[in-house]
């Protein structure tokens, strides 16, 4: 009797105070029922009792004790939810199609009526003979996309030609020809795929993860970089302006300690001469004193001494000759040029240094030397061997005797290549696509960035050729190339000086080495060769 109240509502079991199912329910004298608990917690902050539904009043406090009847609905109310609760759809799990309300989870799907039933609503299927019939699968969501469109049947297939799931229908008609295997089994042939997907998939995000981290590095080290540029420049910068302050300090202390030393000398020369003045002036007076004496002989005694004049400087041969400053700005800026020149020197093979730290290992290409060109076995050095040889016909090889190295570069790079003992060379960097047949003219238009040298004349290859000071016995030249800045810089290495820079370069493919030992007479005049040098930091 009691199972057929369970179905109740579940207020009817609900403890007016905590408003949930009733636990270890108790009655009072007025006949309300509560949860122990709640209505003696009520009751212990209470001075008078009474019903906390009716209000009725109690002289005494009332002794309670379990309702069983109720106490026995109550339990199975609760087992009743927890089943619900168990029973009631949870993400990732098919809802039934016919609950209303709360929907319970289904336990099949009926392929026949395209529905999904719990427990509960799936017993006609189970009872009716007409509905015995159908088939009926695991629960399944989204049946409709689940059936073949033109068939009505369940996608149970898969067609390899076409790599779609089709009906068994489907196989008869349009995929007749095609091999089909199960969906299980082309499910296990793609799931392994996924698995090789997923780790390449990992893969590519590790190697953007990798991407991020070379970004942010070389943020970090551009970083570090700037601030050591800037301290360096401060610092040297500091320095020249000190230089400049104690310049301007000497030269100030050198004129004026030469305009007090004119200064004195005058100073001195008119005390000297006010003296004079003050001693021909008493001489004065007594000649007036003794033209007005009437006493002869006293006139005579005293102009005895007067007749000679007072012992002076001849002053016809002194002057003053102000102070001449020719020459003391030059000095003090020739001191400055000097320190000057001793920081650019600094910044200079500090400069070198930066460069050099991009070193690359390069060889050159005999595929791309002309026939006349002697390669050594190492590939790094390079001259004119006087006589062509017969060499297969490469369409990388150069119609003039210069030649590139194997390697091809963008970024930064730098190599070193010693010219001594050359009285005619050419080198640098060329673009790939470079024209090797025809008439080659070195220009950057045509892809080539070279320094060119022959006897008495140094210059950068150009539209109009920029011509360079020479520089005594240059023996070693460094190349360094900034790809992203478009810059291409020649550096003479033992006297660690830049030579040239060109600026400005747009480059759009890599960049290879490029050398031109130079013809060599029968005299055997420019028969060195070009070698390419390993780079010495210690230089």
């Amino acid at each position: 009797m009691a199972s057929a109240n369970t179905s109740g509502s579940e207020e009817n079991f609900s403890c007016s105070i905590c408003l949930d199912v009733f636990n270890s329910p108790v009655s009072t004298p007025c006949g309300h029922n509560f949860c122990r608990t709640c209505i003696t917690k009520y009751w212990d902050d209470q001075v008078k009792f009474k019903c906390p539904l009716c209000n009725m009043p109690f002289n005494t406090r009332p002794d309670l004790r379990i309702n069983t009847l109720l106490s026995e609905l109550a339990a199975q109310i609760q087992t009743s939810i927890r089943v619900k609760d168990k029973l009631c759809v949870k993400p990732g799990e098919v809802p039934c199609d016919v609950c209303t309300g709360t929907q319970l989870k289904a336990v099949k799907s009926c392929l026949v009526c395209f529905i999904s039933y719990c427990q509960t609503h799936l017993e006609p299927h189970q009872r009716v003979a007409v509905l015995k019939k159908h088939r009926l699968s695991g629960p399944m969501d989204r049946l409709e996309d689940r059936m073949c469109k033109k068939h009505d049947r369940l996608l149970e297939l898969f067609c390899q030609t076409e790599q779609v799931c089709v009906c068994q229908f489907c196989t008869e008609t349009d995929h007749k020809s095609h091999p089909v295997v199960p969906l299980k089994e082309e499910y296990e042939v793609k799931k392994a795929q996924l698995v090789k997907i997923e780790a390449e998939v990992q893969q590519m995000i590790q190697e953007r993860l990798n991407n991020i981290q070379e970004i942010e590095d070389t943020v970090n080290r551009s970083k570090a970089d700037a601030d050591r540029e800037i301290a360096d420049g401060v610092h040297i910068l500091t320095d020249l302006k000190r230089c400049i302050e104690k310049c301007q300090d000497d030269l100030n202390r050198m004129v004026k300690e030469r305009l007090k030393s004119t200064k004195k000398q005058a100073e001195d020369l008119i005390k000297e001469l006010e003296q004079e003045i003050e001693d021909l002036t008493n001489r004065s007076s007594e000649v007036k004193r003794l033209s007005h004496t009437e006493d002869h002989l006293h006139f005579l005694q005293a102009f005895r001494s007067l007749k000679d004049p007072p012992p002076t400087r001849d002053w016809t041969t002194v002057e003053v000759r102000p102070p001449s400053y020719v020459g003391t700005l030059r000095r003090s800026l020739d001191q400055l040029e000097e320190t000057l020149n001793m920081e650019m020197k600094k910044l200079r093979d500090a400069e070198l240094k930066r460069v050099q730290q991009y070193e690359v290992d390069v060889t050159l290409d005999p595929d791309t030397a002309h026939r006349r060109l002697i390669l050594s076995e190492d590939g790094k050095q390079v001259h004119d061997g006087g006589v062509r040889k017969k060499l297969p016909d490469n369409p990388k090889r150069f119609k003039y005797i210069y030649v590139l190295t194997r390697q091809s570069f963008s970024g930064r790079f730098y190599f070193e290549v010693q010219v001594k003992d050359k009285t005619t060379w050419c080198l640098g960097v060329a673009r790939e696509s470079i024209n090797r047949k025809d008439l080659i003219i070195l220009t950057p238009e045509t892809g080539y960035w070279t320094l060119y040298y022959n006897k008495d004349v140094l210059a950068f290859h150009d539209n109009t050729d920029v011509c360079l000071p020479l520089r005594a016995e240059l023996q070693k030249v460094g190349v360094f190339v900034d790809y992203d800045e478009g810059l291409v810089s020649f550096y003479d290495v033992e006297a660690r000086v830049p030579i040239y820079s060109a600026t400005g370069c747009s480059f759009t493919e890599p960049l290879y080495p490029f050398l031109c030992p130079g013809n060599h007479d029968f005299e055997g005049n420019n028969s060195a060769p070009l070698i390419i040098s390993p780079v010495n930091q210690t230089d």
